[in-house]
């Protein structure tokens, strides 16, 4: 993840976005009510953004009302309309601040999102797989039915990645089709798929370990040079991780080798009020053992586990309070700054492709892709996405 990161162009920009208010701040100022999207009523994401919302109405009278959305469409739609302040999204994020996937749709492009905060703990994020077939490794999962979540390119490419490790593709198993995320693990239970992508926290990992099926993780070797390299090339924000809590008998005393990435990923559009932006990020640090233990997974919100310099920018307001705390440095500001102009570049690109774009929707995302390409390199950038 961070080689990905370290791969993009640095330059500048001015700190001259930065409200003076927001400058100045020093106490918490949020609104009564936020509302919010996240993933699945049964997912660990929900839990957590519940467990921030039940601190945020104690300490200071905001009301959180979270919507739950089962795919990627329906959680990131009421952000880019503006119906909701944060989604505590997953890696589908990225996804839309690159314009890739779902997102290279005339109706998306990409979007001009911005972090608010990240959790990476003691899960990971990884396919459970059903514990009565013995698979072992990715490798192991050949032949066998694998779900396909409809309309959430995150949870398929994390699926596709595990498969690139184990050198196997789609086409080296067997697809099963689900039109939402809880409904794959209703099908593993009941026998008619074996697999799916998650954290290995999550309620559904839970209530399947505890089904007759059982659950394992496929074990990721971290001296498995060319197992990694497969596995970044198709999803380069994943990176090495000792998971130490899961379903089963994942623990401290009986780890797993495998991968993980920030989830959930709490995201805004950049033009968030910056004293809303920089009042829940100081209303999370400071209030932290509040609620990292209300909900699997919450304590990876601790300041300790926050990627600076990650693929994705920080809204301006959240860059402030880290400068102020003394947690931000000159190559953290400078990798900002290159994320941000790669974003800017980005949406130049998408403004001046969608005036005259072909019309059939799959001429009008290669020609988007080819574009997108094109002008990343050209500026410099690893395009990441072809």
């Amino acid at each position: 993840m961070r080689q990905l990161s370290q791969s993009l162009a640095l330059i500048a920009l001015p700190l001259s976005l930065l409200s003076a208010g927001v400058t100045q701040a020093a106490e918490v100022e949020l609104p009564r009510t936020m509302a919010w999207t996240a993933y699945g009523t049964n997912s660990s994401g929900y839990a957590q953004a519940v467990a921030i919302g039940n601190m945020l109405q104690n300490h200071y009278g905001t009301s959180v009302r979270i919507l739950p959305g089962d795919n990627d469409v329906s959680r990131m739609t009421p952000l880019k309309q503006g119906r909701v302040d944060l989604c505590a999204c997953g890696i589908a994020s990225y996804y839309g601040a690159e314009g890739v996937m779902m997102f290279a749709h005339p109706d998306w492009g990409p979007q001009p999102i911005r972090v608010l905060t990240t959790s990476t703990a003691s899960f990971g994020l990884s396919l459970a797989v059903a514990g009565d077939l013995g698979v072992e490794t990715p490798a192991d999962l050949a032949g066998k039915r694998i779900a396909y979540i409809r309309g959430d390119d995150a949870l398929n490419k994390g699926t596709e990645a595990y498969l690139a490790f184990g050198g196997l593709t789609w086409d080296d198993v067997e697809r099963v089709d689900y039109p939402g995320y809880a409904r794959s693990f209703d099908g593993i239970i009941a026998g008619d798929v074996d697999a799916s992508f998650t954290t290995t926290v999550t309620p559904p990992a839970q209530q399947l370990a505890s089904s007759p099926r059982g659950v394992s993780w496929p074990v990721l070797d971290p001296d498995d040079a060319e197992g990694w390299e497969r596995m970044l090339a198709v999803a380069p924000y994943f990176q090495p991780h000792e998971v130490t809590a899961g379903a089963g008998d994942v623990s401290a005393d009986n780890p797993v080798p495998s991968a993980s990435y920030p989830y959930p990923i709490v995201v805004a559009n950049q033009d968030l009020d910056d004293k809303v932006a920089y009042g829940l990020i100081k209303a999370l640090q400071d209030n932290y053992d509040d609620y990292k233990d209300a909900a699997p997974g919450a304590v990876g919100y601790a300041l300790e586990y926050q990627d600076l310099t990650w693929v994705l920018p920080f809204h301006d307001a959240v860059v402030e309070y880290y400068k102020e705390i003394g947690e931000w440095t000159d190559e953290m500001q400078a990798h900002q700054d290159s994320l941000i102009e790669r974003q800017e570049l980005l949406l130049e690109t998408w403004n001046a492709f969608i005036e005259d774009a072909p019309s059939d929707e799959e001429a009008f995302r290669d020609a988007w892709m080819q574009a997108r390409a094109t002008a990343l390199r050209d500026a410099g950038f690893d395009p990441v996405f072809e």
